[in-house]
């Protein structure tokens, strides 16, 4: 088996300065994970250190970049899915984490649970030694400006910002190593100005991400209301247990929550063979593919 990456940076109509940004924030990611593979050949690993990196920038909205919610705070989600065991971590509502995905990666690890939420998230984390940071030291202006203009507003609508040039940067990835094991990873700050305690698709299994390396491994972004409605990954999945090949079985999970509850998003996905397949119906989604000695490509697709 060729080790395989697949990387997204949210699936939203992306502003043109925005675009190279966007670009160089992929491919980056995608660099961390090849040296991991080529050195180690452990996929969690792998993942992992992509989303950190993703987390880190914040172009995207995970991590640093996150959006603040209706209270002016910033509350995160990640989750991780192991293909090999089935095994699950995933965290909710977190606040004054730098890396999510870390913390989610130890509920994997460290518990007997797939997810935890809100202050018990927080609470575990501060039991596992994760460094906690100030709320004011992950926001960048962007989120500020954004945050006091939504606030002026009478009423905002979630739904509309993926459709025009309103952020919503959900990260993920998808890798497969040279012995065909899959790890699904993803991580957000959720929708601007989202009410406290908002959770959306990319925490929940089935919804947001799936791994199984028996089939394949997803990870899912856009308007988390609707992907959750279809349960998305799982429903890529089911299309790949039919037979259909990656980019079909993407395209045909899209489409299937579009018709049905209008959503607005798109799927990466690498099947059992290594091969990979997204789909996304919004105006971009940006994508990398790399195995573990080269990169593939790197573009932001035209929905």
């Amino acid at each position: 088996m060729v080790p395989k990456i697949i990387i997204h940076g949210g699936a939203w109509d992306i502003p043109k300065p925005l675009h190279q940004p966007h670009l160089s924030g992929i491919k980056s990611a995608l660099k961390i994970g090849q040296k991991i593979l080529l050195n180690t050949d452990d996929p969690v690993q792998a993942v992992l250190a992509i989303i950190k990196n993703l987390e880190d920038n914040p172009v995207f909205d995970a991590g640093k970049g996150s959006f603040l919610n209706k209270m002016g705070e910033v509350e995160m989600d990640a989750a991780i899915m192991v293909g090999s065991d089935l095994s699950v971590g995933a965290v909710a509502a977190i606040q004054n984490v730098q890396n999510p995905i870390e913390v989610a990666n130890l509920v994997r690890t460290k518990t007997e649970h797939l997810l935890l939420v809100g202050k018990g998230a927080s609470g575990f984390a501060k039991e596992q030694g994760v460094a906690f940071i100030k709320t004011e030291d992950m926001l960048i202006g962007r989120e500020k400006n954004r945050f006091k203009k939504l606030a002026g507003q009478d009423k905002v609508n979630i739904k509309s910002f993926f459709e025009t040039k309103k952020p919503s940067d959900t990260v993920g990835a998808v890798v497969i190593n040279s012995r065909g094991e899959i790890v699904a990873g993803t991580s957000t700050g959720g929708t601007p100005y989202k009410m406290a305690g908002r959770v959306g698709d990319c925490p929940i299994v089935g919804a947001g991400f799936f791994a199984d390396d028996l089939i394949a491994g997803v990870a899912c972004t856009g308007w988390g209301e609707g992907i959750l409605k279809v349960q998305l990954a799982r429903e890529a999945i089911d299309r790949i247990k039919l037979g259909n090949a990656p980019h079909k079985a993407a395209s045909g999970a899209v489409d299937y929550m579009r018709s049905r509850v209008a959503g607005d998003g798109g799927i990466i996905l690498i099947d059992k063979k290594g091969e990979v397949g997204f789909a996304f119906n919004t105006p971009f989604m940006p994508v990398g593919v790399a195995t573990g000695e080269k990169i593939d490509f790197v573009h932001l697709g035209i929905g």
